[in-house]
């Protein structure tokens, strides 16, 4: 029996087996950027006040700050998209939705930062922490609320056309006898 509110049959599965294929993808490609040595001659000190790298990087002008800025918030979007898919429903809140993703991509760069830790030539940035995660509601709000929105709207169109017979069929075969129910006396 199909869970209600889920993509129905083999549209659900190969969603869900795309979403995880990709998420499993994309998330060793983050780690393999993220968590490989730098042999770098000097480490910046950890930047633990929101915001102030934000502030650095703008304070250069916008051409420079672009690159970074842009980097923070294109590392982990693509999560965004891929854990709603991978998740596979479709009558979740959206709300639901964005706080469920926000704090799954808010975990994971956290994670990314505490292992850093332990990478020479890496320094935790609470900034990056914060553009990541921005990142993913960004990209979660532009594409997954349409994504469902089509989703929704080809699955009740494919219910209403399996569900209606055609003038024709209805004709031929005649209409079904309704037969009134009688109770059982005491």
């Amino acid at each position: 029996m199909q869970r209600q509110g889920s993509i129905g049959g083999s549209a659900a599965i190969r969603i869900r087996v795309t979403g995880g294929v990709l998420l499993v993808a994309h998330l060793t490609v983050v780690a393999w950027l993220m968590l490989r040595p730098l042999d770098v001659p000097w480490v910046t000190p950890p930047n633990l006040h929101p915001l102030a790298g934000i502030r650095a990087d703008l304070a250069l002008g916008w051409p420079q700050a672009a690159r970074p800025i842009g980097e923070g918030l294109a590392l982990l979007a693509p999560l965004g998209v891929l854990l709603p898919m991978a998740h596979g429903r479709l009558a979740v809140s959206p709300l639901a939705s964005l706080l469920r993703t926000a704090a799954a991509a808010t975990l994971l760069s956290l994670g990314i930062a505490l292992l850093q830790t332990g990478v020479p030539g890496r320094v935790v940035d609470v900034d990056s922490m914060l553009l990541n995660t921005a990142g993913v509601i960004l990209a979660h709000l532009l594409v997954v609320p349409a994504g469902r929105a089509r989703l929704r709207r080809r699955e009740t169109h494919e219910h209403a056309g399996a569900g209606t017979l055609t003038v024709q069929e209805e004709l031929s075969q005649g209409r079904t006898p309704t037969i009134p129910r009688v109770g059982i006396a005491p």
